[in-house]
C-alpha cells in the first residue's frame, strides 16, 4: 500500500477510535462508529491480505485517544561485533527488541528483550536513535503508527544462547550482518551502519526525525 494512503488511513482509525471514547453524544457517538466503519472498508479494499480479524486487531487494539506504539532494540557490541539474533518465525535475524511493555522504562525493555531473547543481561550505555517508522519506510505487518527506539549496550556476561523466540544467537562484524537475511520490519541496513557508527564514537548525537 502506497505510505500516503496508508497514513491517511491510520489518522481515519484514529480519528474515530478517540472520538468514540471521548464523545457523549449519542449522535457523534454513531457518526464515529459509522467513520470507523468506512475506514474498514477502505482498508479491506486497499490491503490485499486483510482479513475481518486482521482488521480487529487494528480496529480494537487499543482504547481511548489514539498514540503510537513504541518498538524498542538493543544493540549490544562485544569485540565490535553486534548481538543478532534469528527468529523462529521466519528464520530472519535482526537487533534483540519488542514493544515496550507498562512498568518498564525504555532502556529497561532493551536489557530484558536481550536476555529473553539472547540470554545474557546488558546495560544500557546511550539512546542511538529515535525513527519514525513510517518516515522511514520501513515494511509493516500491520497500520499499527510505530516509534522504533535503538540503544546502544554493552553485555555484562558472555553465555549467548536462544531463547522462546529465537532459534540462534550470534555475533556479527557489520559487513557480515548486511549479508544476512534480515528482518527489515525490526531493522533496516541503515539502522546496522548507524549502530557501528554509534558504537565507534565517542561523542554521539541521538538520532531523530
Amino acid at each position: 500500500m502506497d505510505d500516503d494512503i496508508e497514513l491517511l488511513l491510520e489518522k481515519l482509525q484514529a480519528i474515530a477510535q478517540s472520538g468514540k471514547h471521548y464523545s457523549k453524544d449519542v449522535f457523534d457517538l454513531e457518526r464515529y462508529q459509522q467513520l470507523e466503519d468506512v475506514a474498514k472498508k477502505l482498508t479491506a479494499q486497499l490491503t490485499n491480505n486483510a482479513t475481518p480479524e486482521n482488521l480487529n486487531i487494528f480496529f480494537d487494539a487499543d482504547t481511548g485517544y489514539v498514540t503510537p506504539k513504541v518498538d524498542v532494540r538493543a544493540t549490544a557490541f562485544k569485540d565490535d561485533k553486534i548481538l543478532l539474533v534469528q527468529e523462529k518465525s521466519n528464520g530472519k535475524w535482526s537487533i534483540p527488541g519488542g514493544w515496550a511493555d507498562i512498568g518498564y522504562s525504555a532502556s529497561e525493555i532493551a536489557t530484558k528483550e536481550t536476555f529473553e531473547e539472547a540470554g545474557i543481561h546488558t546495560k544500557p550505555l546511550r539512546l542511538i536513535a529515535i525513527k519514525d517508522m513510517q518516515k522511514n519506510h520501513y515494511p509493516k505487518k500491520n497500520l499499527s503508527y510505530i516509534y522504533k527506539l535503538f540503544f546502544e549496550c554493552t553485555p555484562t556476561e558472555d553465555d549467548i544462547h536462544s531463547g522462546v523466540e529465537t532459534s540462534n544467537v550470534k555475533y556479527f562484524t557489520l559487513d557480515e550482518a548486511l549479508n544476512l537475511n534480515l528482518s527489515l520490519e525490526r531493522n533496516l541496513p541503515e539502522d546496522f551502519k548507524m549502530a557501528f557508527k554509534c558504537h565507534n564514537s565517542k561523542d554521539w548525537q541521538t538520532y531523530f526525525d
